[in-house]
């Protein structure tokens, strides 16, 4: 498991770890931000804008637009880099 610091700014909060765990065995990566109680789970084989749009959208249930664009840019970098 590798933590990331994202380190973006809501109102008087920071968001600062992502956890960023990679499963090969079966074949997908966990994401998990606790700052925001959210979680997702990122298959290999997950086209790239097909997870982009998913990933934007489901932050954008906890947080605002701009900052999910933020985070979706970072975990999508973090992952492709694994």
């Amino acid at each position: 498991m590798k933590i990331r610091k994202a380190y973006i700014r809501i109102d008087e909060k920071v968001i600062e770890n992502v956890f960023v765990h990679e499963n090969k065995k079966e074949e997908q990566t966990l994401i998990a931000i606790p700052d925001l109680e959210w979680s997702t789970i990122i298959p290999y084989e997950e086209e790239i804008q097909e997870c982009k749009d998913r990933l934007r959208t489901s932050l954008a249930s906890k947080v605002s637009e701009e900052v999910a664009e933020q985070l979706t840019r970072k975990i999508n970098f973090w992952v492709r880099e694994m």
